[in-house]
């Protein structure tokens, strides 16, 4: 089929198997190596991406189900060479360790963000709860967020 998709701000236009993952067709003919492959059923957040304002496992998602649509990956989060302010908070806050989960996490929260830009903490915990994290433990996240939050800063961008 042929897929027509925004991808990170740039429209995709390309034949592609409709039944691929939409996992692998980030991956493998987009080269956006930052969305992770993790447990391979939606459970772990690692290949989390924003479709359309919300996150969701792209392990789980056929590539044909998105034409149309518009998909963020960490890849397209940094503009000009500046991180967003989520990755900078991450950094900050010591919420970035091995950085396998950091993608997915970063991008649940933008999402989060993006459509609700004065989160409480059980709204965070909610947004992240489907992103494990073996190495920073999840309070520094919430407080990377609330950094972000309690700057006012608005995450429409």
């Amino acid at each position: 089929m042929e897929l027509k998709v925004i991808v990170n701000g740039q429209q995709i236009c390309m034949e592609i198997d409709a039944t691929k993952r939409l996992l692998d067709f980030l991956r493998d003919d987009l080269c956006l190596t930052g969305v992770k492959e993790g447990c391979s059923e939606g459970e772990c957040g690692a290949c989390t991406i924003i479709l359309n304002r919300n996150a969701v496992a792209s392990c789980s998602i056929l590539a044909g189900q998105v034409n149309g649509d518009e998909i963020i990956t960490i890849e397209g989060l940094a503009q000009n060479g500046e991180l967003d302010i989520i990755q900078n908070a991450f950094i900050e806050k010591g919420a970035i360790q091995c950085g396998f989960c950091s993608p997915g996490m970063i991008l649940s929260c933008k999402a989060l963000l993006m459509n609700n830009p004065d989160p409480t903490d059980d709204e965070i915990k909610r947004a992240i709860e489907g992103n494990l994290c073996r190495c920073t433990g999840y309070n520094k996240i919430v407080e990377a967020m609330h950094s972000i939050v309690s700057r006012g800063h608005n995450c429409e961008e």
